[in-house]
């Protein structure tokens, strides 16, 4: 069998082929297209191609699967994966002839590949968080220029950010400059209300996302985030293994007698790690019975440690519940006292 190792870019690519003994049998960059991999590799015999984790490596290695080679998509944060490469010189040509050792032997580990239903859910997920982060950006430009004529907006929520500038007194100049943000608001509000609603239905279809929206607190957006990030709870060892793998656990730099623990480490899917944080202030907010134990759970943290402390420790543990409930397919069940007690 032959070893193959494709260092992926956005216009190029560099393929590095082995031979089963470890020779070099090809070199060659080409265009980052489907007809060129074809061309090349269509008609070679079935081979083990190692690619790193990018935006692209996914219909790469779908198109090489239909060519019939045995494709892993490798986490490229595994420094044994790049142990024959040269620290002091680095070029596409080399990652790929290091990607081609890697492949013969063996010294990789496996990303996750997203199912093809959760990327078309990130994908609702991403233009949504594009559109609100304009928005946010627009209401805070107006903003700023009506307050630099000594007015202030009311509060009150985005969508009717428009409405409420427009009750205020305002020069006519400073309705001709800020008229473009908000008509452009007009259109952000519609095209998220779109998208909150196809949120929604999939919330309605999915039955792991329908059951984490059984949380108070817990809308479809979150929801659907959070599913979205974990796709296979199988693939996790449990709760805690989730939690490292999205960034909800302390960093550390210990070192001999000295242990040093730091923030969070903010690793992986930033969207999910986000959401959990806005709905765990929202559980501290919202006094309903459901979750008074653990918002007093919460509440006996923030007096030790502060409230900073006490939200994101929620945020972790409210990642743990929902992992359970996507892997053991149970309603929102409240955690015995025995395991708070322990956890606090």
């Amino acid at each position: 069998m032959e070893f193959i190792g494709i260092d992926v870019h956005k216009r190029d690519s560099q393929v590095c082929i082995l031979a089963e003994g470890g020779e070099v049998v090809l070199e060659q960059r080409l265009r980052t297209q489907r007809e060129r991999l074809g061309e090349l590799l269509g008609k070679r015999p079935k081979a083990r191609v190692l690619l790193e984790a990018s935006t692209e490596s996914e219909w790469v290695a779908r198109s090489l699967e239909e060519l019939g080679h045995e494709v892993v998509v490798a986490d490229p944060n595994l420094a044994p994966m790049y142990a024959t490469r040269s620290r002091r010189v680095k070029t596409d040509k080399r990652d790929a002839r290091t990607l081609a050792e890697a492949c013969k032997l063996g010294a990789y580990r496996p990303a996750h590949r997203t199912s093809e239903a959760r990327r078309h859910m990130r994908a609702q997920l991403a233009v949504r968080e594009a559109l609100v982060r304009t928005r946010t950006r627009s209401i805070a430009l107006v903003g700023a220029l009506v307050r630099r004529e000594g007015l202030r907006i009311g509060d009150g929520k985005a969508e009717s950010f428009v409405k409420r500038v427009a009750v205020l007194p305002l020069p006519g100049w400073l309705k001709a400059e800020v008229a473009p943000l908000l008509s452009l608001m007009l259109h952000l509000n519609a095209q998220i209300a779109f998208l909150d609603g196809v949120l929604e239905r999939l919330a309605h279809q999915d039955e792991q996302v329908e059951r984490v929206c059984t949380v108070p607190q817990v809308g479809p957006v979150t929801a659907c985030a959070f599913v979205s990030a974990v796709d296979e709870p199988e693939r996790f060892s449990g709760p805690h293994q989730l939690e490292a793998s999205l960034g909800r656990v302390p960093g550390e730099r210990s070192s001999g007698e000295k242990q040093r623990k730091g923030p969070i480490t903010k690793t992986g899917n930033h969207r999910a790690r986000g959401l959990l944080i806005q709905a765990a202030l929202r559980l501290l907010r919202a006094k309903k019975p459901e979750t008074a134990h653990l918002r007093e759970w919460a509440e006996r943290i923030a007096a030790r440690r502060g409230k900073k402390t006490a939200v994101v420790a929620l945020a972790r543990r409210l990642a743990g519940i929902l992992f359970a409930m996507m892997r053991d397919g149970t309603e929102y069940p409240p955690p015995k006292p025995a395991e708070l007690e322990a956890a606090a």
